[in-house]
């Protein structure tokens, strides 16, 4: 991919070529005009003098003729005007060296015509007292030759500049792209464990990007102590089921019937503990690294799948699961699955024998209510934070499901909230985005 500084120089020498050449466009325009203007006028004031010298009888025509027609030599440019004199009856009297044998013109005042093959820049007054016309004329060849010299002694400086112009250019460029060569060499020199933020004085237009960075460093910050929570966090909860298994096994090889069955269930237990905790632990890995809109199902079979994923454990609480959904848009399958299968597990968790928890769902919101003893109000403010068991600790709980529940939340767009229901328990509200 080009650099951004031959990028800005391309585009900056563009626009300079652009200007460069409307100028030299309006430099011809202008010069034509007021070259012809001063042209014009000396045709003008050329025939007008000549009328007016034979009017006055001060001098013969053919000697007004060569007045008129004078060469005029200025820096090595010749201009020879042509002139004719006509009687009004059709009749040449004179006419200069130069000048057709055809009539310049046939109508007072300026006028173009072409003449032999030879266009003709001509200007008429009429004698009425004398019977004659008066013709002055300019070859067109001469004047556009003449706007050409004039046009190019005025372009061939600035052209000479342009080289000097461009020079410029790119050492402005790379003048003013120094602080991002700066930003670049600070990053590169950084360690892989150096996220502090940039503190080095940017110009206004790179200080969104030292923000954008900055905040970056504070996310990744975020998510590394996230992973060393994780990975401390899984070491300890899995350490201590582990220890447990192994206990009850050494148990279960060398004791009696007795001591047998009872570490059986214990070994049960506690691998059914590790499988949940295993199962969060991915939960949890899935959802921080999901992104929306990936898999998306109806939210009848969303419910229907999470009831079915917790059935075992309602049947072993003895407790009893009552949904009650109306019509509602798909939604996002692992993350709407992975909030509510954890809410429901707390809520089969937290209630009684016997208990029932009721799951209701529509367009814009999931409510699971159950009959537990509810969550205390000192914990209410941290229940969500990732291992946090509160001060009231289920057996078995490791403080995930509610924090995975609230980051798939908002991984949707939605809200996850916490209130005492109506009666006691706690009910859960999943409001979709």
């Amino acid at each position: 991919m080009i650099s951004l500084r031959l990028r800005m120089f391309a585009i900056l020498m563009a626009a300079t070529c652009a200007v460069w050449l409307s100028g030299i466009a309006w430099i011809h325009h202008s010069t034509a005009a007021k070259v012809d203007h001063v042209l014009d006028a000396r045709l003008a004031e050329a025939a007008r003098m000549v009328s007016s010298l034979i009017s006055d009888r001060r001098i013969d025509v053919e000697a007004a003729v060569a007045l008129a027609t004078s060469s005029e030599t200025v820096a090595g440019y010749s201009r020879q005007l042509s002139c004719q004199i006509w009687r009004l009856d059709g009749a040449r009297l004179a006419g200069s060296t130069f000048a057709p044998e055809e009539r310049l013109a046939e109508a007072d005042g300026f006028g173009t015509n072409t003449v032999d093959g030879t266009e003709w820049r001509v200007f008429s007054v009429t004698d009425a007292e004398r019977g004659v016309r008066v013709m002055i004329g300019d070859s067109m060849a001469m004047r556009e030759r003449l706007i050409a010299d004039v046009t190019h002694g005025l372009i061939l400086p600035s052209l000479a500049i342009l080289p000097v112009l461009t020079g410029l250019i790119w050492l402005g460029l790379s003048g003013g792209l120094r602080p991002l060569r700066r930003l670049a060499g600070d990053l590169a020199a950084r360690e892989a464990e150096e996220l502090h933020p940039l503190d080095r004085r940017l110009p206004s237009e790179l200080t969104p990007v030292r923000g954008a960075m900055n905040d970056l460093f504070a996310r990744v910050e975020a998510a590394r102590e996230r992973e060393r929570s994780f990975t401390a966090f899984a070491a300890h909860e899995l350490k201590t089921p582990l220890a447990g298994l192994k206990t009850q096994a050494q148990i279960a090889a060398r004791g009696d019937e007795g001591q047998r069955a009872r570490a059986l269930s214990q070994i049960e237990t506690s691998v059914a503990r590790t499988d949940r905790l295993v199962r969060q632990l991915l939960d949890m890995a899935a959802v921080d690294a999901r992104r929306m809109g990936e898999d998306h199902a109806p939210l009848a079979a969303i419910l229907r799948d999470c009831v079915q994923m917790t059935e075992a454990l309602a049947e072993a609480k003895g407790v009893n699961v009552r949904v009650e959904a109306g019509p509602a848009p798909p939604r996002d399958r692992l993350l709407l699955g992975a909030a509510l299968r954890n809410v429901l597990e707390n809520a089969i968790q937290a209630s009684p024998a016997g208990g029932t928890v009721r799951v209701r769902a529509d367009a814009r919101r999931i409510e699971v209510t159950d009959r537990g003893p509810g969550i205390r109000a000192e914990d209410r403010t941290r229940i969500t934070e990732r291992f946090f068991r509160g001060s009231r600790p289920k057996p078995g709980g490791s403080g995930l499901g509610l924090a995975i529940a609230r980051t798939a939340m908002e991984k949707m767009g939605g809200e996850l909230h916490l209130d005492p229901a109506r009666g006691g328990g706690e009910r859960v509200t999943l409001r979709l985005g």
